[in-house]
């Protein structure tokens, strides 16, 4: 009897994954074979940034880590600014134009030409008004030049950030990862460590790591050409501007807007409190950037999958497809979530003593990445939708109120104020993205299935928790993860998993299964 409930539930499984249509079950394993390839080289990326700020914060110590920080996170914010919407513009457009090399060329020089641009006013910038910074700031003697640095960095970073974008536009996640989530830390590793074994302060950290980025550029731009195909060209880019700045300039200004969102907790942290408070918002930057491995993953691919989903009109796929990649996401983000926050003191003491002084910002913070992930990838969809204005509005509009709240926050709570404006911000924002794509095109990621795996993390976190209050130290970290995540396992095995999410699960295995054995022949 037991044998023939076996295999009707496998029968049952069977037609369920049959039901699957073909396109919705390609634009999965696209999206799911990105994710696998993304997801090894995000968290090489994570542990690449990891190790750097783990060199640079034992070998410049709290106050001169602080001023590192608060350099490198303010030319962070300027990266994200620099390719003034190129990226999402070439998700848009270079897979629309597959078959037209003359378009695809126009588009690609349009956006190397714009951040070059963009990145020499940068550049201007950071040097005019890094002193003015440091007076507002950390009144630190080696800020000025520092900020400087990482100024001249970001065109740098920006050119290697298109390169990433044309990989990914062509859908080789392969080579999106090689440049912008290995060889980009690389660099910076590379460069800090070097500086600091060699007794530079964080002028020569920050020279060094420009050094280091400016060969990474010199190899990378025609390595991208040759590799892809894509030849940027100006020529004739009268007939492509328009139409590439009608999609680029809202989503630039939506970047904008999403640094005083978003980021405004790292501003007003170096304004309002001290340099060693900078630090150590800047380490739990380092393990909040870990959460959002899955969400970033998952996304590595989508974009271009969805925007040739919608230029066909199957929308009834599209949401299939994001319903169940929101659920993968969820799925793989919510262990990581349990161990942080069990173990986040433990984590963050790694860095050094001073720095578990993080632990409650870094909880407040991870409520935030949880809820930018249950949603899903609401921010590309609305771009490969055509909804970029809409987009940019919602980002002017929470970015004015956050900035007040957050002032607020910081001005009362501190660090954990920090935390709380930003990831209010996170949840306010994506909650209303996930209603207008829903609204605009009817797609809810939404249903039951979400459930489970929240279920199957409660418990997990719950037997880590034991393991901690039972062993203590670092061993419970390496204890608990491991046992924590075999309970969050079986738990989400008890519950029941969803025939999608075993359809991807089985073909990728199968698929890398063969691509094993073949490579390595017994």
């Amino acid at each position: 009897m037991g044998r023939e409930d076996d295999e009707t539930t496998f029968e049952d499984d069977a037609l369920d994954d049959e039901d699957v249509a073909d396109d919705e079950r390609e634009a999965l394993l696209t999206i799911a074979h990105g994710a696998v390839v993304t997801s090894g080289g995000v968290s090489a990326q994570r542990a690449l940034v990891s190790a750097t700020e783990f060199v640079v914060a034992r070998g410049l110590g709290p106050v001169a880590y602080g001023v590192y920080a608060l350099a490198w996170r303010i030319a962070q914010l300027l990266v994200r600014l620099v390719t003034f919407g190129s990226v999402p513009t070439l998700q848009r457009y270079l897979p629309a134009y597959d078959g037209d090399p003359a378009r695809r060329s126009r588009v690609a020089g349009l956006a190397f030409a714009t951040t070059l641009g963009v990145g020499l006013l940068v550049v201007a910038g950071a040097w005019t008004l890094a002193p003015w910074i440091d007076a507002a700031t950390v009144d630190d003697p080696a800020f000025p030049t520092a900020m400087g640095l990482f100024g001249t960095l970001v065109p740098l970073l920006g050119l290697v950030m298109v390169c990433a974008a044309v990989f990914r536009a062509v859908g080789s996640a392969r080579g999106e990862v090689l440049f912008n989530k290995l060889l980009r830390p690389a660099v910076r590793l590379v460069g800090a460590s070097a500086a600091v074994a060699l007794g530079y302060s964080v002028v020569g950290v920050a020279g060094a790591i420009l050094a280091c980025t400016v060969v990474l550029v010199a190899v990378g731009v025609p390595a991208t050409v040759r590799a892809t195909g894509v030849r940027p060209s100006l020529r004739g880019v009268g007939s492509e501007a328009r139409r590439f700045y009608d999609h680029a300039a809202p989503v630039a200004m939506s970047s904008l807007g999403k640094v005083f969102q978003n980021r405004v907790d790292v501003l007003l942290v170096g304004a309002l409190l001290t340099a060693v408070a900078t630090g150590i918002y800047n380490v739990v930057l380092v393990l909040v950037s870990i959460a959002w491995i899955p969400l970033l993953s998952f996304n590595q691919l989508l974009p271009p999958v969805a925007s040739d989903l919608y230029a066909d009109d199957r929308m009834e796929t599209l949401g299939a497809v994001y319903s169940s990649v929101t659920r993968l996401i969820v799925t793989a983000v919510v262990p990581i979530l349990a161990v942080q926050f069990v173990f986040g003191r433990e984590l963050l003491a790694l860095f050094g003593p001073t720095y578990a002084r993080g632990y409650v910002p870094l909880a407040v913070y991870l409520g935030g990445v949880f809820v930018g992930s249950a949603v899903g990838a609401t921010g590309w969809l609305l771009m490969m939708t055509d909804h970029q204005y809409a987009r940019m509005a919602l980002d002017w509009l929470l970015a004015a109120s956050n900035v007040a709240l957050t002032y607020l926050f910081v001005r009362e709570l501190g660090l954990a104020g920090a935390a709380l404006g930003t990831s209010l911000a996170i949840a306010v924002q994506n909650s209303i993205q996930v209603l207008l794509l829903r609204r605009f095109e009817g797609l809810w990621p939404f249903d039951a299935a979400f459930g489970k795996p929240v279920a199957a993390g409660a418990i997990a976190g719950a037997v880590m928790l034991g393991v901690r209050a039972m062993v203590g130290g670092r061993p419970a970290v390496v204890l608990g993860t491991i046992v924590g995540l075999a309970a969050y396992v079986l738990s989400l095995h008890l519950l029941g998993v969803d025939p999608r999410d075993r359809l991807v699960v089985r073909e990728l295995a199968g698929r890398y299964r063969d691509d094993v054995a073949e490579a390595v022949p017994f």
